[in-house]
């Protein structure tokens, strides 16, 4: 097929960007809408529950000290004990978790060093055996590298708390570990994707969401859904659990603030990699609205577009709109949610990269986790590479 033999295609995909600069707008629109939300609050006067923090660890991250201390800095009235865990004896981790006791003598952190694997789920295999650790009433999933302010804890307990709430989840924000261009990408990525794409789903009832940047319940919660051997072999543990949590025990909340994480890319390979794992653990998650989501990406929609043949000097100007409105929608989410403003000329080598990411996550379902390979079957499901090879040997013999 030739060139020439495209020109239907340029009509069309100018028609998606105007779509996509529509959907923009509105998710900017809205944007402003969930961060001016009333939040939850408890009586100054209320006794506070008894928190215990989950916090799995895995290898020497950027920033994994500064990152879990303030974690360690909660302006908390209850009782808070912070549980670490490992699968490896030697992970250096350990060693950032020794000077945090150090640091804090005063509060309860405690380490679990446990290879045990329970599940394709290396992070689920070390969330159970953490579980053993577990003292207090509500307890709170959060990922390494996740940055939150001394109100994170108060303000996640107090919604909560709500009438009918069985779990909490929170939006989060890139922040750029390192002046490189690469970090500030990834950045990018979950600014002016992620969280509009959220707060737009959210607001039609599209999606229901939950994050591994946090996920609060409560004790007798995490009994109701079976605990987290149940999901021992889910790749997209965080939907699951916030699924469990929505029938058997309440909604999940989503409080109208964000909290960071630590964007740490440093070359272009592991920022691709590590989007292609989310891109496809979103595509197996909720494929229809996945493949819909082809209308966010209106400048990368426009612009080839643009250089069809036939599609004249007007498409070049859908282009420009497209930018344009991306532009207004960082600016919007960086006001409403207080972000540090990006350097905007890196929006169209964002824009471009994830549109290239979106189209090659629907080519195969194999994702590199945290240094190991996994397929991704239909339902979700994590199947170790090594696991299929031995297979494909067993068979062939």
């Amino acid at each position: 097929m030739s060139l020439m033999d495209l020109t239907w295609l340029s009509p069309i995909l100018l028609v998606l960007a105007l779509a996509g600069c529509g959907y923009g707008l509105i998710a900017a629109l809205l944007a402003g809408r969930f961060a001016a939300r009333i939040p939850a609050r408890l009586a100054a006067d209320a006794a506070r529950p008894s928190v215990t923090m989950l916090k799995p660890l895995c290898g020497m991250e950027p920033n994994l000290y500064e990152n879990l201390e303030t974690f360690c800095r909660q302006d908390y009235a209850g009782l808070v004990q912070i549980v670490f865990g490992v699968q490896n004896a030697a992970d250096p981790a350990i060693g950032v978790v020794r000077r945090l006791q150090e640091a804090h003598p005063s509060a309860r952190i405690d380490l679990v060093i446990d290879a045990r694997q329970h599940g394709s789920n290396r992070k689920v295999s070390n969330l159970i055996n953490m579980s053993a650790l577990i003292a207090n009433d509500v307890i709170v999933l959060a990922d390494s590298d996740m940055v939150v302010r001394p109100d994170y804890l108060e303000r996640v307990v107090a919604e909560l708390s709500a009438p009918g709430i069985g779990g909490v989840t929170c939006l989060y924000h890139g922040v750029p570990a390192h002046r490189g261009i690469h970090a500030h990408l990834s950045g990018l990525a979950i600014d002016v994707q992620f969280l509009p794409n959220v707060v737009m789903g959210t607001a039609l009832k599209l999606a229901k969401p939950c994050f591994g940047s946090t996920i609060a319940f409560r004790r007798t919660a995490l009994s109701a859904i079976g605990g987290f051997e149940a999901f021992r072999d889910d790749l997209a543990d965080d939907y699951a659990i916030g699924e469990a949590l929505r029938i058997h025990v309440g909604e999940v909340a989503i409080p109208n603030f964000t909290i960071g994480h630590t964007c740490v890319d440093t070359e272009m390979s592991g920022l691709w990699r590590h989007e292609l794992r989310w891109n496809r653990t979103i595509r197996n998650v909720d494929p229809a609205g996945y493949a819909g989501s082809v209308v966010t990406h209106a400048f990368p929609l426009a612009l080839i577009g643009a250089l069809l043949p036939g599609a004249g000097h007007s498409a070049l100007v859908v282009a420009a709109l497209a930018l344009a409105c991306r532009i207004l929608l960082c600016v919007r989410l960086e006001r409403a949610f207080g972000l540090e403003p990006h350097a905007y000329w890196l929006l169209p080598i964002r824009d471009m990269l994830s549109f290239a990411n979106f189209s090659w996550s629907f080519v195969s379902g194999a994702v590199t986790w945290k240094g190991h390979d996994y397929r991704v079957v239909a339902d979700g499901t994590l199947i170790p590479e090594a696991t299929l090879s031995r297979d494909a040997e067993a068979t062939s013999v």
